[in-house]
């Protein structure tokens, strides 16, 4: 888990974590001793994702789109801007997607909870054509 900053629901990421029953690693502002810009922390979280230290990650910025940015840049992970539980269901479907990033201006407390049912509920797709798009990004250039 990642945040730049201690507003939004970014607390609210970190209890409902805690509440799923989910082991959590904090960055950024929700750290001690981290630097709290958003490429920074959520670098950090997708990092833990790419060694193994963690299966999933979530990081956060006011837009969601810097995180998801910077989350991306780290090799091994596929991280989705998900604003509701259909496009977080279907990031883990089609995508297999192992970041969630999240807007601290625009996802309400209900829209939170929504978003980590389908993200937890969700599991990639075993189509081939699925298989194959998640496999060819691995061949993208950098």
């Amino acid at each position: 888990m990642a945040a730049d900053e201690r507003t939004g629901v970014a607390e609210a990421v970190v209890d409902e974590l805690r509440r799923r029953g989910h082991e959590r690693r904090v960055h950024g502002a929700l750290g001690d001793g981290e630097r709290d810009d958003w490429a920074w922390a959520s670098e950090a979280a997708a990092r833990d994702v790419a060694a193994g230290a963690a299966e999933q990650a979530v990081v956060c910025c006011w837009t969601g789109t810097g995180a998801s940015i910077a989350a991306n840049k780290v090799p091994g992970i596929r991280a989705a801007l998900c604003g509701d539980a259909e496009t977080a269901r279907g990031a883990r479907k089609w995508n297999d997607a192992n970041v969630l990033a999240l807007s601290l201006r625009s996802t309400s407390q209900a829209e939170l909870e929504e978003i980590l049912d389908a993200w937890f509920e969700g599991r990639p797709s075993a189509e081939d054509d699925d298989v194959a798009n998640v496999k060819h990004l691995d061949e993208i250039g950098p």
